[in-house]
């Protein structure tokens, strides 16, 4: 992979994953979005790493620990334009708002939310809250690096499963190669290994069982990925990688 390469796959990615004005890619780049899923990582560096810096920077004018971590996470919202949190929301609707595979794909795709969305995001907004207002203080690291952990879950569940439908973000990304999908989670296993140590180590392995967990759901429900699944597989690992880290340091 050239330098020209990897560079227009990392711009990709970042197109993909966050509502920045970025310039416009020619539609070519696109293609074959799927060998773009290796940078997911490094764009959580920077959704991660813009929400860490907000928090610090809110703690250090005084604001209290959960007015920061709420700063936080509304600056990596905003990054994304939350459409993992939508992702969350309409993936827990449709799980369980449908007794059939065609119906609970019919209810993710209503731009519509129902209870079980609104709990689903409420709770695990909460908890991301909690852990981020527990951390900011401890270690600014903890923060960005689950963002970086949370993306490198999505290319898994992206090489895992089939698509649900034949339409779609997800079904248009494609489906990566296997190396790629291990480059991603080396680079977001190393940064957390160097960041963290083996405690970050363990946050990894808890983030990556809650993201098999989800895989093995998704195909029971709808019998594949889409980009809602995607999105949710990002939120509760993040929570699960930053819960984690809350205990440990405790």
């Amino acid at each position: 992979m050239d330098k020209n390469d990897w560079v227009t796959q990392l711009w990709v990615a970042a197109t993909l994953l966050t509502r920045l004005p970025l310039p416009h890619l020619p539609s070519e780049a696109f293609a074959d979005g799927a060998r773009a899923v290796w940078a997911y990582p490094l764009i959580g560096i920077l959704v991660g790493g813009s929400g860490a810096a907000i928090g610090q920077t809110a703690l250090f004018l005084g604001i209290p620990a959960y007015g920061a971590a709420t700063l936080a996470l509304g600056m990596m919202m905003l990054i994304t334009g939350a459409m993992h949190e939508d992702g969350l929301a309409d993936v827990f609707d449709g799980f369980w708002g449908g007794f059939a595979s065609e119906r609970r794909l019919e209810i993710m795709r209503d731009s519509q939310i129902g209870t079980y969305g609104v709990l689903a995001l409420g709770l695990v907004t909460l908890l991301r809250i909690v852990a981020v207002a527990a951390l900011l203080g401890a270690s600014g690291w903890a923060v960005m690096l689950g963002a970086v952990a949370s993306r490198a879950m999505m290319p898994l569940c992206m090489y895992a499963l089939p698509h649900a439908r034949s339409d779609g973000l997800s079904q248009s990304v494609g489906k990566p190669q296997f190396s790629r999908v291990i480059l991603a989670c080396g680079i977001a296993a190393s940064a957390v290994w160097i960041g963290l140590g083996k405690e970050g180590v363990v946050a990894f392995v808890m983030a990556l069982g809650v993201s098999l967990a989800m895989i093995r759901l998704a195909k029971h429900k709808i019998g594949g990925q889409t980009g809602d699944v995607l999105g949710a597989t990002q939120q509760l690992a993040e929570a699960a990688f930053l819960l984690t880290l809350t205990a440990l340091f405790a």
